[in-house]
């Protein structure tokens, strides 16, 4: 669930955390980028992917800040609510030695901010418990921005859930159906594909599409009904996984580009590719839902804002090679949605088992990253309804809360299968919320209430570098240009239609 305080967890080093961040960020989201530089033109693709990686790392330093001033939130009120204790004690006659403190709650923190400071204990800003941006958003917004964080996460988890719905089913349908078809499973033949082609026999592949679709929902779905978490094991395996499979593919393109084979000519520039690889960005770089998670654990944090910035010119640089092999190696029309998909021809592997792992490494990485994403957005639907000592009734949290989960990303599935558009569409609105716009209010109102509680005197020893409050009015501006800029590029494209 986004709201709410959980355990810090086991600690890791720096570079440890270096590595989990980079695993969350680099996902599904890349393997709908390559198609997105083609159709943008690869200098276009390549100065909008820098931009919006300096933004990304930017509002995620935001967030940190707003975590450290929450972590400040936290120990104050445990300070005033000892303090006052202790007036009570004193005043019935109870002796400092006979106050039990809470398990794990340093008696040096009973003492006054500055006494704490000058006696070289950790600053009162140090992150050391794992405070969710639900719980963030409740400290430091009013009403309606709590709610509007809950609906713009659980706008952003539906989109999620709507690509994984479609990815899986689209993979399936692309491998078997070039399998058991007439068609050859390739690049060569991917212009001819049509959804009213036709797959095994008398079913089309649309029918293929759709009855993959029903399957993966009777499966997977079931799982929104319980409470599932991510195993450690789980997460070891998938992101094995994963790096084999981006490994292969630079390596398929290279040696492809290498003997001269390589089809891509792709375009400086094309300004109506814009829209839909700013969605597709925004996207592939989302990390600041899960950086409470992420950056709490971390044991040493004196030079996490460096690592950080290191871990984000590692993921560019990685995009950029994918991005450019792909575009090199592949015809621009022939680049599919998910690039594993180009990989399944035999003119580009005779290796069988690659072919087979690369068609199908979509399903089983995203099929078991869905339930996890469906359960936490059951989870946001709870909270954002929940009133403080009420109970649901058994029939609206086990069958209404899951269904109204469930449901709507398979209908958007029904009706597409197009997951450029939808990765597009969902880094564009809902990710440019959570990206952009909440690190910037959390930034500018932790602030506020740090100075109002504190005092202008006390620093934030993890204030963002981009401190000014230029930064913060640069992000909301650049956030309402996009929304607008995407927003009248979709009219104009239906109104063409």
């Amino acid at each position: 669930m986004v709201g709410g305080i959980t355990d810090t967890g086991e600690l890791y080093s720096p570079y440890v955390g270096l590595v989990y961040m980079f695993n969350l960020i680099v996902g599904t989201g890349a393997l709908t980028m390559p198609k997105a530089f083609a159709t943008a033109g690869w200098l276009v693709s390549l100065i909008l992917i820098m931009f919006l990686g300096f933004m990304s790392y930017m509002t995620t330093t935001f967030v940190m800040e707003a975590m450290a001033a929450a972590n400040a939130r936290l120990r104050w009120k445990r300070m005033e609510k000892h303090k006052e204790d202790d007036d009570e004690d004193s005043s019935s006659g109870v002796s400092d030695s006979d106050v039990l403190l809470p398990d794990g709650y340093a008696q040096s923190e009973t003492r006054p901010i500055l006494s704490v400071q000058r006696r070289g204990s950790p600053s009162i800003f140090e992150i050391t418990e794992r405070v969710e941006m639900g719980q963030m958003a409740s400290m430091f917004f009013n009403k309606v921005g709590v709610n509007l964080f809950y609906f713009c996460i659980i706008i952003y988890l539906y989109g999620d859930l709507a690509i994984y719905a479609a990815a899986v089913p689209v993979s399936l349908m692309q491998v078997t159906c070039s399998v058991t078809g007439n068609h050859s499973c390739g690049v060569e033949d991917v212009t001819k594909y049509n959804d009213t082609d036709k797959c095994w026999g008398p079913i089309r592949r649309i029918d293929a599409y759709r009855l993959y679709l029903a399957a993966f929902t009777l499966l997977l779905g079931p799982f929104t009904f319980f409470n599932v978490q991510k195993t450690k094991y789980l997460q070891i395996m998938t992101s094995l996984m994963r790096w084999i499979a981006f490994v292969i593919m630079i390596i398929l393109a290279l040696i492809r580009i290498g003997k001269g084979e390589g089809e891509g000519h792709p375009p400086l520039a094309q300004l109506s590719g814009i829209p839909n690889l700013f969605g597709v960005c925004v996207y592939s770089f989302m990390c600041q839902h899960s950086l409470p998670s992420l950056i709490t654990p971390i044991s040493k944090k004196q030079h996490v804002n460096k690592l950080v910035l290191l871990d984000y010119i590692l993921i560019l640089g990685f995009y950029s090679l994918l991005s450019f092999t792909a575009i090199y190696c592949f015809r621009n029309e022939t680049l599919m949605d998910m690039y594993t998909l180009n990989f399944t021809n035999r003119n580009i592997t005779n290796i069988t088992f690659i072919r087979y792992f690369l068609g199908l490494f979509p399903v089983f990485t995203i099929s078991t990253n869905f339930p996890i994403i469906a359960v936490t957005l059951r989870n946001n639907w709870k909270t954002l309804f929940h009133r403080e000592g009420g109970m649901y009734p058994w029939v609206v949290d086990r069958i209404v809360f899951p269904a109204i989960t469930l449901i709507p990303p398979v209908l958007v599935a029904v009706c597409t299968h197009d997951l450029e558009s939808l990765v597009g569409i969902t880094g564009a609105y809902a990710g440019n919320g959570i990206q952009y716009i909440i690190p910037a209010f959390l930034a500018y109102c932790s602030r506020k209430d740090s100075q109002l509680v504190f005092g202008s005197g006390t620093v934030n020893n993890h204030l963002s570098p981009f401190r000014h409050i230029f930064w913060i009015w640069f992000v909301l501006l650049w956030s309402l240009f996009c929304f607008v800029f995407v927003t009248a590029n979709i009219i104009l494209s239906e109104t063409k239609l």
